[in-house]
């Protein structure tokens, strides 16, 4: 009876430990490093994928703060941004999807989605200066995994806020300054 109650312990304390593994950074944990507004650390050329990112990254970053009408508004925006560039329908609709829901679990699914399509529009873009980090969540999405776009090397993770905040790791650097 006692390892029935041991073993699915040992499984969350594995699964937790792997995300906590990712190299640790400074400053603490606390509610102002999921801040709202982080200021883009890459320059694009094309003013229209500009747009995509910049709106990109309040959308992540609501995300993190685990802010549901956040996400929304943030959506709609990013929504509105992928309209004006052709061949973009199909994410324009998962940000709209996004910005329609006010569950914050029903926002992260889309936003896995949504974050594999802005992934590779930005692999393809022209990068004026600076870099995007393509970070990794083992555990988001059900263990299934999940990336996303941020302008710091910095793991602050959309999938789980304040739950697992630092899990993740980046995979790599789109831009110029690739360290």
């Amino acid at each position: 009876m006692k390892m029935r109650l041991i073993i699915p312990g040992l499984i969350v304390a594995i699964a937790f430990s792997a995300c906590n593994q990712s190299a640790k950074t400074i400053g603490s944990d606390t509610a102002d490093s999921t801040s709202v507004g982080t200021p883009p650390t890459a320059d694009l050329k094309d003013e229209h994928t500009q747009k995509v990112y910049n709106s990109y990254l309040k959308l992540k970053d609501v995300l993190v703060a685990s802010d549901s009408s956040g996400a929304s508004e943030a959506g709609k925006e990013l929504a509105v941004a992928l309209g004006a560039i052709k061949g973009c329908e199909n994410t324009s609709t998962l940000a709209t999807k996004i910005s329609a829901s006010a569950d914050l679990k029903t926002q992260r699914t889309h936003f896995t989605a949504l974050s594999s399509d802005i992934v590779d529009l930005m692999k393809h873009t022209d990068v004026n200066s600076g870099a995007l980090y393509v970070q990794f969540c083992p555990m988001a999405n059900e263990g299934a995994g999940g990336y996303w776009l941020a302008a710091e090397k910095e793991v602050r993770n959309p999938y789980y806020g304040d739950e697992m905040l630092n899990c993740g790791e980046v995979k790599e650097t789109i831009g110029i300054g690739k360290n």
